[in-house]
């Protein structure tokens, strides 16, 4: 019988700032046409790095000023955005999406990861709305919300290159639990992968964050993951 390593076990409470995670990368520049960076509050910076695990202060940084309603800056994040109107590129099933991240980890196929997760204007018009951290008492921010996405996401598809890229990753199966059910979303996380490690040896691991369902397709939240 195979032998079973188990990842960290998780809390069925999951904080807001703890399964974000997209690809793009949010610009330390404030251009021209784009709103000015808001004011960052010591408080929100020490939650980031708690939340993020990283103790090095990053330079691309977008928190929120509490003085701003949120509906302002939710317009503000979304400008330049088109609504998506349709879900187009998104996975038919939870096992077709996880099954296409799988090839593309063994493909190495870095330009895959982008399209299997939530884009920057898909996050701002469908995702972010309807998620209770957009709510009281949380109302974070959604460049806040959207640049931890990318740090840690980005972070993440590194790992998975670099440690199960380009070769047969031994794929069992999967399973998620905590299912959460927003105004029509479907948020899945924590998610477990389990692979054939070595003969005998089957792991399961973290390899991605959170799965979202909309209008009955699927994509990745964040490929945060625990490597």
């Amino acid at each position: 019988m195979a032998g079973a390593r188990g990842a960290p076990a998780h809390s069925p409470f999951q904080s807001p700032l703890t399964n974000l995670g997209g690809l793009e990368q949010v610009s330390a520049v404030t251009a021209k046409g784009h709103p000015p960076q808001p004011f960052v509050p010591v408080g929100m910076i020490l939650l980031m790095v708690a939340c993020s695990g990283d103790t090095t202060p990053s330079r691309g940084a977008v928190v929120v000023d509490s003085t701003v309603p949120i509906e302002m800056l939710l317009e503000r994040f979304r400008q330049g955005l088109e609504e998506p109107t349709s879900v187009e590129g998104w996975s038919a099933s939870r096992d077709a999406l996880i099954r296409a991240l799988v090839d593309a980890i063994e493909r190495s196929d870095s330009s895959a990861f982008r399209t299997l997760a939530l884009s920057r204007a898909e996050f701002a018009w469908i995702y972010y709305p309807r998620i209770p951290e957009a709510a009281p008492p949380y109302e974070l921010d959604p460049g806040l919300m959207w640049f931890m996405i990318q740090t840690r996401s980005t972070r993440g598809v590194r790992a998975l290159l670099e440690e199960r890229g380009g070769r047969p990753l031994g794929f069992v199966d999967y399973s998620c639990d905590g299912e959460r059910h927003h105004d029509g979303l479907t948020i899945w996380a924590p998610c477990l992968v389990r692979r054939v490690h070595a003969p005998g040896d089957t792991v399961a691991e973290s390899l991605f964050g959170p799965v979202v369902s909309w209008n009955g397709r699927f994509k990745f939240v964040s490929y945060a993951n625990r490597l």
